[in-house]
C-alpha cells in the first residue's frame, strides 16, 4: 500500500499550517457580523460557498450517490472551534456495479475511502449589499480503503471560495436564509502515486443558489474537477434544495460529466445536512 514520504508529508504540514496561521487576523479584522452560522453550503454539491459552521456548532453532511459504476453513501462531520475555522472529518462506502462490478472477483463487492480530512477558514463573510465573501480551504484524502473508490495515491487538495450575494437587500426568514448567491472556486488537486509521476491538476467551479418559493431553492453549478475525487472531470450538476428549517436542508440533484480523459457517468443523488449546537 502507498504511503506518502516523510519529506513530501511534512512540507505539506508546513504548507497548511503557514497559511492558516495567518487567517485570524485578517479574519478578524474583516469579518462581517453573519459571516459564520447555522447556513452554509451542503454536498452534494461540489462548489463550495464562502461561509463556515459558527463557533461551537457541529455539522453533519450525508448524501447517497448513484451512477452506473457504484452506488454510494458519502458521510461529513465539521465542528467550528471558532467564529472563523471549520474542521471536517469524512469518507464514502458503498457497492460496485455495472462493468466495475464485472471486473472485480466478487460482483457487487463493498468499496470504501477514508479519511478525508478538512480544514476551512474564513477570511470574509457574504451578505446582501456588500461586497464579495472568501474562503480558503484545505485537506487531504488518505489511500486508505477498499475497491473502486480507494484513491491510487496521497490525494491533496486547497482552494479558494468566492460568494456574491447577487441582490442589495435581502430578509431572512427560517425557509429562506440567504438572498440569491453566485459561486467561484478555484484551486489546485494534487495526487501522489508512489513511483510513479506525481498527477496535478486545476480545479474550479461557478454555482449559484435561487430562492423559488415555499423554502424551495434551485440550486446548479459546473464544475471541473472534484477536490476529493482526482480526475473526474468537467460535469455539470443541478437540483432541488430544501430549507426545512435554517438547521436542515434537504437536496436532490442530478448531474452529467461533460470533459475529461473519462466524463462521469449520469448520476442522481439525494443528500441532507443538519447543524447541532448552540
Amino acid at each position: 500500500m502507498f504511503r506518502p514520504s516523510v519529506t513530501r508529508a511534512a512540507r505539506l504540514v508546513a504548507a497548511i499550517a503557514f497559511a492558516f496561521a495567518s487567517v485570524p487576523a485578517v479574519a478578524q479584522a474583516r469579518r462581517p457580523v453573519d459571516a459564520a452560522g447555522p447556513i452554509a453550503r451542503v454536498r452534494p454539491f461540489i462548489t463550495d460557498d464562502a461561509r463556515v459552521v459558527g463557533r461551537g456548532l457541529g455539522q453533519l453532511e450525508s448524501w447517497v450517490r448513484v451512477d452506473k459504476e457504484t452506488t454510494q453513501l458519502w458521510l461529513l462531520g465539521a465542528y467550528g472551534p471558532t467564529s472563523w475555522l471549520e474542521l471536517t472529518v469524512g469518507g464514502v462506502g458503498g457497492q460496485e456495479r455495472g462493468e466495475v462490478a464485472a471486473t472485480e472477483p466478487t460482483p457487487g463487492r463493498a468499496t470504501y475511502a477514508l479519511p478525508l480530512l478538512q480544514a476551512k477558514a474564513l477570511v470574509r463573510g457574504y451578505a446582501a449589499g456588500r461586497g464579495p465573501g472568501l474562503a480558503l480551504v484545505g485537506g487531504t484524502f488518505l489511500p486508505e480503503g477498499r475497491g473502486f473508490l480507494r484513491l491510487p495515491g496521497y490525494g491533496t487538495f486547497a482552494y479558494a471560495s468566492v460568494s456574491q450575494a447577487l441582490v442589495r437587500r435581502w430578509t431572512p426568514r427560517h425557509d429562506a436564509p440567504d438572498p440569491p448567491l453566485l459561486h467561484v472556486n478555484l484551486g489546485v488537486n494534487r495526487l501522489w502515486i508512489g513511483e510513479a509521476p506525481d498527477q496535478t491538476v486545476a480545479t474550479w467551479g461557478i454555482g449559484t443558489q435561487l430562492p423559488t418559493g415555499r423554502g424551495m431553492h434551485f440550486v446548479g453549478e459546473l464544475f471541473g474537477g472534484d477536490p476529493y475525487v482526482p480526475g473526474s472531470g468537467t460535469a455539470w450538476q443541478a437540483g432541488g434544495r430544501w430549507f426545512a428549517h435554517e438547521r436542515l436542508q434537504l437536496d436532490a440533484t442530478v448531474g452529467r460529466g461533460i470533459g475529461g480523459a473519462r466524463p462521469l457517468p449520469t448520476w442522481w443523488s439525494v443528500g441532507v445536512r443538519l447543524v447541532l449546537g448552540g
